[in-house]
């Protein structure tokens, strides 16, 4: 079995660790985190190893991160250029209650929690963090480092740009697109394209202000799986 190190250390890095213990398919070697007072520790009974550029250090195991939250949802993106690590260094995670079609792609180091489903045709890139009970329906694009939290519902042929940050239970209405690192709040009804680098919420969603989280220039490059804009 190949052994999988997991970047970060938090709630979502807690929570794929519960889905590569359920998929039974990489042996759980512990966390990485750069907050040293967790070093040597224990979360939710998995070690944390010591800090993020251990990984560089260990050549045979499979990587995966697990970082980001809405005041901060680059973070994976600086990461994945900071490690620099090869593209097959990266594993997918998918908990086995996914459903994922036999005509939907993913990417290297994209995970997908539990009862999500990816219906027909459905592109996801590389570092996608998907949460529980996201359905992406037919047609649905989905560029790198995007996060789709719990509940989101994505219409057909939607296109979520690069670093997209979707909350939760938001609606996306069918051949929308939201734009490069954009960010649609929780519960949110998207009916009209998100542009890139802006901040849209309410039923139906409108434009709150531009996103503050990302360097768009630093962030444009592509680093893995592609350039899903």
């Amino acid at each position: 079995m190949t052994g999988l190190v997991i970047v970060g250390a938090g709630g979502f890095a807690r929570e794929t660790a519960q889905a590569v213990v359920g998929t039974g398919e990489f042996e759980l070697l512990g966390h990485v985190d750069d907050n040293a007072d967790l070093h040597g520790t224990e979360v939710d009974g998995v070690p944390v190893l010591g800090g993020c550029d251990l990984v560089r250090e260990l050549p045979d195991v499979r990587v995966v991160i697990c970082v980001g939250n809405p005041r901060d949802y680059a973070a994976r993106a600086r990461l994945v250029r900071r490690l620099g690590l090869p593209e097959d260094r990266y594993a997918t995670v998918v908990h086995p209650t996914a459903a994922v079609s036999a005509t939907s792609t993913l990417g290297p180091g994209s995970v997908l929690l539990a009862h999500c489903v990816l219906t027909a045709a459905v592109r996801v890139g590389a570092h996608v963090a998907v949460m529980p009970h996201v359905v992406l329906t037919h047609d649905n694009t989905v560029g790198d480092f995007a996060t789709l939290t719990s509940g989101v519902r994505l219409g057909g042929g939607v296109r979520l740009g690069r670093g997209a940050y979707v909350g939760s239970g938001a609606l996306v209405r069918e051949g929308t697109t939201v734009g490069a690192w954009s960010q649609v709040g929780m519960g949110s009804a998207v009916l009209d394209d998100v542009p890139p680098g802006e901040v849209w919420v309410g039923s139906p969603a409108r434009r709150l202000r531009a996103a503050g989280a990302p360097a768009l220039e630093e962030l444009a490059t592509p680093t893995v799986g592609g350039p899903l804009t």
